[in-house]
């Protein structure tokens, strides 16, 4: 293995098994790439400049793409990364070719990063090692960004799981921002895998003068069929999100109800007895029992006798 900084932000990797006749792969990676970065891929590979312009980076594409270039391939894919506990695209850019890969990124996508740095160090543990080609290398770090995705799945799982708790033991107020910042993590890691299927599966059709066609389908076929269980653990994931929002808001829907019932509960007794003390407060002559020296006591009764009343009338029709 041979490393070299060709740039501050251009670093290459060569792999070359000496076991084997074939030629070296270079892997050219570039972090944050700009106009010096565009310029040198320009007039080192000759690659298209319409392809090289959308690997600036302050430019994002919304959607995954794989073109055909002059004696190569120029595909864009995004993979989920954190920032600040919440998940973005991380968008990547492969221009592949014979002998050679270039990957250009924001350097927010930890497993490429650390797969380079696996291939600084130990290159000879990788497939590349054995096969040289750049269908292997392309292969090798799909299948590192992939296997990324499962610990992001697993921690919106556990977040998920943990959601259940604060529904039932009354935590509304940590519960709505939680759900919410849930729901936006999901569908975002949703949109961005929503066209990787599509793209692997063209590329199960790659050639290559190294490998027997038969193994590199075999190779990115499994990495269709882990784009599947990504996107079906999402599935699963958004449908779970969706039922305990529906069960948060029946139960403060019914917890609202509830309040109301008490509330007009209690209006019902409320009006009469304020009614009857109304009447009896009447400054006017012939007032029953405004004159008898345990008056107050009197109508403080009837007050009682009406609650009383009224009571065991909703409990009778269980209304209580």
């Amino acid at each position: 293995m041979r490393f070299k900084q060709l740039t501050q932000k251009i670093q290459q990797v060569e792999i070359d098994n000496p076991k084997t006749k074939n030629e070296k792969v270079r892997w050219i990676n570039i972090a944050n790439a700009g106009k010096d970065e565009v310029e040198y891929l320009r007039k080192k590979y000759k690659f298209d400049l319409s392809h090289l312009r959308s690997s600036l980076a302050h430019k994002t594409s919304l959607r995954p793409a794989i073109e055909t270039g002059r004696d190569y391939l120029f595909l864009i894919l995004h993979f989920p990364t954190v920032i600040y506990d919440t998940i973005i695209p991380g968008e990547i850019e492969f221009f592949i070719g014979h002998g050679f890969l270039v990957t250009i990124h924001n350097n927010n996508l930890q497993p490429l990063n650390d797969f380079f740095n696996l291939c600084k160090k130990d290159g000879d543990s990788t497939l590349t090692f054995k096969y040289e080609s750049s269908a292997i290398l392309l292969y090798e770090i799909l299948d590192r960004l992939m296997a990324g995705c499962f610990p992001l799945l697993d921690k919106s799982g556990l977040e998920i799981n943990n959601i259940e708790d604060l529904i039932f033991g009354r935590l509304e107020r940590e519960f709505f921002p939680k759900i919410l910042h849930l729901r936006r993590n999901v569908l975002s890691f949703r949109r961005i895998m929503q066209n990787h299927k599509n793209i692997l599966k063209k590329l199960m059709e790659m050639k290559s003068r190294l490998v027997p066609p038969e193994k590199i389908r075999a190779r990115y076929k499994k990495l269709v069929d882990d784009s599947i269980r990504v996107w079906e653990i999402l599935e699963n994931q958004k449908e779970m999100i969706d039922v305990y929002n529906s069960t948060y808001e029946s139960l403060m829907n019914y917890r609202l109800s509830d309040i109301m019932k008490t509330l007009t509960i209690f209006s019902v007794i409320v009006f009469p007895l304020t009614l009857f003390a109304t009447l009896f407060s009447m400054d006017v002559k012939g007032m029953p029992f405004a004159d008898h020296p345990q008056g107050f006591f009197i109508v403080l009764s009837g007050m009682f006798t009406i609650t009383l009343g009224m009571l065991l009338f909703f409990e009778r029709k269980k209304w209580l």
